[in-house]
C-alpha cells in the first residue's frame, strides 16, 4: 500500500542497517526519500537500489553533529522535492564498550555529539521546516531498548538513548498543537552490521545473546524496525503522539 504517496521523507543514517531498510520501505510506500548519511558511497548505492525498484530518492551527505550540515540537509529536501512531510532520525554511533569505572571520555563526547546532540539538531531544523509550511508533519526518533532496560558495559550509549526519549517527549508536548506528531521507536536486538561487529569484537555469537535479549527466540530484522517507523509516519497513526513503539521481541519483558 502506498501509505506515504508523494510524501517527502528524510531518513538519517540511511546507508546501512535499519536506516537503509527504512529508506527502502518508505520508497516502496510512495515517499520521495532523502537518503542522508556521512558515507557517500554506500548512501548512493541505496539511492541507486531505490531507483532501480521504481522509487524516488536522492542522497545528501551529512554529519548530524554539525548544525550547518543538518540545516543544509533539510534545505536539500525542500530544494529537491518542494517540502518536508516526515523524518526518521536514525543516525547513531555504535555503543561504547566500557564499565563506568573505565568510561572512555573521548568516545563519550563523540557519542553525545551524534546520538544526542545530532538528534536534537535534526529535530530543530525539521521542526522549523514544518512550522514554516504551516504545521503538520511527523518525526520518528530511533532510540533503543536500552533507554528502558539497562545492560552492562555501555553507560554512554544508555544515557544518550534516554536523552533521545526525553527529546521526543519534550518536543511532542510543545509541537502537538501545531499538528506535528513526534514519536520514537525503541529497537531491541536487531541483526544489523553494527550489532554483528559488536558481537565479533566481544567474541560471542547471536545464539549466545538470544536467550537474554528476545522472548521470541530470534533477533529482529532491520525491516521490522522500519515497519514501526512507517506506521508512525503514516496517517494510520494520526492520533499516536508522544509515545514509544518497542520493536524488540519482548526484550523489555526480560
Amino acid at each position: 500500500m502506498k501509505t506515504l504517496e508523494n510524501k517527502v521523507a528524510i531518513i538519517t543514517g540511511a546507508a546501512m542497517g535499519m536506516g537503509r531498510a527504512t529508506a527502502e520501505l518508505f520508497a516502496e510506500a510512495g515517499a520521495k526519500v532523502v537518503v542522508a548519511d556521512f558515507n557517500a558511497e554506500t548512501g548512493n548505492e541505496v539511492v541507486a537500489h531505490i531507483k532501480a525498484q521504481g522509487g524516488t530518492a536522492a542522497f545528501v551527505k551529512v554529519d548530524i553533529s554539525d548544525s550547518k550540515q543538518v540545516q543544509a540537509m533539510v534545505q536539500f529536501a525542500v530544494d529537491t522535492y518542494g517540502r518536508l512531510d516526515c523524518a526518521v532520525n536514525n543516525a547513531a554511533l555504535k555503543p561504547d564498550n566500557n564499565s563506568f569505572q573505565d568510561l572512555d571520555e573521548d568516545y563519550w563526547d563523540k557519542l553525545q555529539a551524534v546520538d544526542l546532540k545530532g538528534t536534537a539538531l535534526c529535530m530543530k531544523y525539521e521542526l522549523r521546516q514544518f512550522v514554516a509550511q504551516g504545521g503538520g508533519g511527523s518525526i520518528v526518533n530511533i532510540s533503543s531498548i536500552n533507554a528502558f532496560k539497562p545492560t552492562t558495559g555501555n553507560p554512554a550509549y544508555q544515557a544518550f538513548k534516554h536523552g533521545v526519549e526525553g527529546l521526543t517527549k519534550a518536543a511532542a508536548f510543545e509541537y502537538g498543537p501545531q499538528g506535528i506528531r513526534i514519536n520514537s521507536v525503541a529497537p531491541g536486538a536487531i541483526r544489523t552490521p553494527m550489532l554483528t561487529a559488536a558481537l565479533k569484537s566481544l567474541g560471542i555469537t547471536e545464539a549466545d545473546i538470544i536467550p537474554t535479549m528476545s522472548r521470541v527466540g530470534r533477533l529482529g530484522e532491520p525491516r521490522e524496525v522500519a515497519q514501526g517507523s512507517l506506521f508512525l509516519s503514516s496517517d494510520a497513526a494520526s492520533y499516536v503522539h508522544g509515545t514509544v513503539l518497542h520493536v524488540g521481541g519482548g526484550f523489555e519483558l526480560l
